[in-house]
């Protein structure tokens, strides 16, 4: 009469997680296949990031998270295609 174990649910999880595709995220954050402008770059992010304060109603001390959130919303886009990367 031998004692079972019970699966580990954590080594099940992990297993799971090892099989899954890249994330959207992880795969939209590559660099564009065609260069792009940086001052082009530049300008779309700091419209994305106004866009992004006035939504928040330009309260202080959220600067540098509209840039960085900014910063992700171009470049993905770009990479998806979604900016033509040349002017």
């Amino acid at each position: 009469m031998g004692v079972e174990s019970s699966p580990n649910p954590r080594s099940a999880t992990r297993a799971a997680r090892s099989k899954r595709a890249p994330s959207a995220v992880t795969t939209a954050t590559a660099t564009p296949a065609t260069p792009i402008d940086q001052d082009l770059r530049r300008a779309l992010i700091a419209k994305a990031a106004y866009y992004r304060a006035e939504h928040r109603g330009f309260g202080a001390g959220c600067e540098a998270d509209d840039w960085l959130a900014a910063e992700m919303e171009v470049d993905t886009a770009l990479t998806l295609g979604a900016i033509a990367s040349s002017s």
